[in-house]
């Protein structure tokens, strides 16, 4: 698939626009999770910035880390240009890592997905929440769930993350796929690993590169290829543009229908 990199107001037209396809749920919720440094962060700053016109950083994010910069359970609403909110969240949650004692427990990235979770939560890597734990919801609703998981991996990792990291991604797959979750996997800092990208966003799916890094992604993480999304986040701008934009709401676009035929069979 190719792109159409001049239909980027469509594409927002269309997303801002969309209604829920179940009656009790006001808002999508996305959780997005991965590795540290991946970009998780930078893409929810991402995706705001694309509503908002402008480059924006409500999503804490560090400038490079070995260790996860995001500690608690953070809830993100979209807004528009117009000061309103869309009826999609994002949920940040603390990146994995290689040990038992730094990032987040598997457990607690479940427990997020089956909407335990209280907003502000500050994860524990080496216990995840229980029943009777103050940061636990014990009946949550159907807007407290998840109703995407959305896989975050850098482009220039792939082939060397650790094996425990890829374990813990299929680990939460599995589980995501067990509760009927759909999926998506967003694969950043695209225009690092390929100059051709990086001198022109509108050749990413024309790159042999970026592709041998979605095939990477395919076979080590095991998601399928049409439900992986090559994405370049804001990081250095100081303005949005159109092809970075596109990007991004191609995978928003995957993302939102997903989780609403999701619900809609709730």
């Amino acid at each position: 698939m190719v792109p159409l990199f001049l239909g980027r107001d469509r594409l927002e037209a269309d997303l801002r626009d969309f209604t829920i396809h179940h009656a009790e749920i006001t808002h999508l919720r996305i959780l997005v999770h991965g590795a540290v440094d991946a970009g998780k962060s930078s893409f929810i700053n991402s995706a705001n910035s694309v509503f908002q016109h402008r480059v924006t950083d409500r999503a804490g994010e560090a400038a490079s880390a070995s260790k996860s910069y995001t500690k608690q359970y953070k809830s993100y609403r979209i807004w528009d240009k117009n000061d309103s909110t869309l009826p999609f969240i994002f949920n940040d949650i603390m990146g994995l890592q290689d040990t038992r004692t730094s990032g987040i427990h598997t457990g607690d990235i479940i427990n997020a997905m089956l909407g335990h979770v209280r907003e502000n939560h500050t994860f524990n890597p080496e216990c995840p929440l229980r029943d009777g734990d103050p940061g636990y919801i014990n009946a949550p609703t159907l807007n407290d769930k998840v109703h995407c998981l959305v896989s975050v991996v850098s482009a220039q990792t792939v082939p060397v993350m650790y094996d425990s990291v890829i374990k813990s991604i299929k680990d939460v797959r599995e589980k995501a796929r067990d509760l009927g979750i759909p999926q998506v996997l967003i694969l950043t800092h695209i225009d690092e690993c390929c100059p051709l990208v990086k001198e022109n966003l509108r050749k990413v799916y024309f790159s042999k590169k970026i592709k041998e890094k979605m095939y990477e992604c395919r076979d080590r993480v095991g998601i399928p290829m049409n439900c992986i999304f090559p994405v370049k986040n804001y990081h250095e701008e100081s303005d949005t543009n159109n092809d970075t934009d596109v990007l991004v709401l191609l995978a928003l676009r995957k993302i939102l229908n997903s989780a609403n035929d999701y619900v809609r069979d709730l």
